[in-house]
């Protein structure tokens, strides 16, 4: 930067560690980075304070997503394997970030998905190896096992209400010949259970009230909100600060030891390119001087996309028909404020199934999140009549996307584009998920709820349609990564090392669900706060070293 540009910003200070983004991993490098008060922390938070009783009220995501206050708003171009539709694209506009507005569920994934990130070529990342990390700060209800720990930062509960459709859902699933199991939690999730949720007795427990609250009276732990980090100052190839605008004015925060970027999947790779680190190319057409060129960044976005059929229900309780009774509305308040039980205190999903698409598969390769309720999108109302939804989501998918800085402004939002159903074995999934879906439909515990296919219908049944049909029910279920991987030295698109640190710039790490070299297969919070919690140990021991 040159020294004119730096007399134009007011000085915000040194500190040892710069963290840019308060969201899921961030609140755990704020906690684990300030625990000794020898170092200093700042962390910096485009978002605001948890402060809005819908961030805290498990059903609040009804009214978070699509709202300003809590979402970024972010759409995705228009999208080739959707029919030409762009989607909303949620992401958490507050501390805490995505943990305070989504789904809750707690889930690590399979212990082939990290097992195969260590065959990629990326010590320390095997199953064996990240267990410890999930522990370390699980705080589960059930009593310890080899599986779980009591008394860390991150709670685990059981749902709080059940619902005969979702009970008649597993038994339907069972007689489909898909197991029930207790835990998807053990390295292998095939089979069918209630999801175990982030709350604490019916309120939702983000990674904000987890990790990084508790912290913020530790003098050498500074946060601040509402502002908007530009870029990273490269000097002499190494990150020593970032500089960031708030109330017209603008700031250099300097970094000691490194700036770590957990602004997550959708604006790390951005921050990377306006800070000048990314395809050289790409920068030099957007306007941008190259500190380094770094042609991963960016790339391999993944995501897990959703297929959502409804169907009416009679006979039955659901959601819809509970929320729209206006003397059930009532009860559903009263319930959650005298005994936080009851509608208010719902993921969107109770019942997941985990399964295979085919026997091409070796572990599940399908998600079903069922819901007792159906709406056409997110931030949207529900449906005027009773009906439980069958998302389905490939967990592993083969299509890789992108998220680019469409502009130097570093306010204009960026380019995202998932490029779903890009492949044809994403194309081949999607139809036999809506053709199972359909046989476990089919099965006799639920023929006494008469249920009809609403979405997308009976008179859909060949493999050209039901492709077309999953292009246009499908939607990100808010799992994006990958788009600043991890990788081994010889991988030229591999933006970090196994380490998390930047390739080529010195006191710089990604340290959030971008570092993810392959998607998990499953929902995607908790692996980010293992990730971070990881990294936090790594960051400390090479501070040691």
């Amino acid at each position: 930067m040159a020294g004119a540009d730096r007399q134009d910003l007011e000085d915000f200070g040194a500190y040892d560690y710069v963290v840019v983004g308060a969201g899921s991993a961030g609140c755990v490098l704020a906690n684990r980075l300030s625990a000794d008060p020898r170092r200093t922390v700042l962390v910096l938070e485009a978002g605001g304070r948890d402060n809005w009783i819908w961030f805290h009220i498990p059903a609040g995501y009804l009214f978070a997503i699509g709202n300003k206050r809590a979402d970024w708003l972010f759409t995705t171009e228009a999208e080739a394997g959707l029919n030409g539709r762009q989607l909303a694209y949620p992401r958490g506009k507050v501390i805490g970030g995505s943990s305070a507005i989504n789904a809750m569920i707690y889930m690590r994934g399979q212990a082939a998905d990290y097992d195969g990130w260590r065959q990629l070529g990326l010590e320390g990342w095997a199953w064996d190896d990240v267990l410890p990390y999930f522990l370390k700060h699980e705080d589960h209800i059930a009593p310890p096992n080899a599986f779980h720990r009591a008394g860390g930062e991150w709670r685990v509960e059981p749902p709080r209400i059940r619902w005969a459709i979702l009970d008649a859902i597993r038994d339907a699933a069972e007689a489909a010949g898909i197991r029930k199991i207790p835990d998807f939690n053990t390295g292998d999730n095939e089979g069918s259970s209630y999801f175990q949720v982030n709350q604490r007795r019916g309120r939702r427990w983000s990674a904000a009230r987890g990790f990084l609250k508790p912290a913020l009276a530790r003098p050498n732990l500074r946060l601040e909100t509402g502002i908007h980090v530009e870029r990273v100052l490269i000097e002499e190839g190494r990150a020593a600060g970032v500089v960031f605008a708030r109330g017209g004015k603008r700031f250099l925060a300097r970094a000691r030891a490194e700036v770590l970027l957990s602004a997550g999947a959708v604006a790390s790779p951005k921050l990377l390119e306006l800070s000048g680190i990314g395809d050289g190319e790409r920068l030099r057409a957007l306007g941008v001087p190259v500190a380094h060129h770094l042609p991963g960044v960016g790339e391999n976005l993944q995501d897990h996309l959703q297929v959502r059929p409804v169907y009416k229900v009679t006979g039955v309780p659901t959601l819809n028909l509970t929320y729209a009774n206006l003397l059930r509305r009532g009860w559903m308040g009263v319930e959650y404020a005298l005994f936080r039980t009851g509608p208010l205190t719902m993921a969107p999903s109770q019942v997941g199934v985990f399964t295979r698409s085919s026997p091409d598969y070796d572990t599940a390769n399908l998600e079903y999140h069922f819901q007792p309720l159906s709406l056409d999108k997110w931030g949207e109302g529900l449906h005027p009549f009773g009906a439980f939804t069958a998302s389905v989501c490939n967990l592993r998918p083969s299509s890789r996307g992108s998220v680019h800085a469409a502009s130097p402004d570093p306010a204009a939002p960026p380019a995202i584009r998932p490029n779903y159903l890009a492949t044809e074995e994403d194309r081949r999934v999607a139809v036999d998920a809506l053709k199972l879906t359909r046989r476990i439909v089919a099965q006799a515990p639920l023929a006494r709820y008469r249920p009809e296919e609403h979405l997308p219908g009976p008179g859909i049944v060949g493999d050209a349609d039901l492709l077309k049909a999953a292009g246009d029910l499908g939607t990100t279920i808010f799992h994006p990564v990958g788009t600043a991987r991890m990788g081994p030295d010889h991988e030229t698109g591999a933006v970090l090392d196994a380490r998390l640190r930047v390739r080529g710039v010195g006191g710089l790490r990604v340290v959030d669900a971008s570092a993810m070299p392959r998607i998990t297969s499953g929902n995607t919070n908790s692996p980010t706060i293992m990730l971070a919690e990881k990294g936090a140990a790594m960051i400390l021991e090479d501070a040691a070293g």
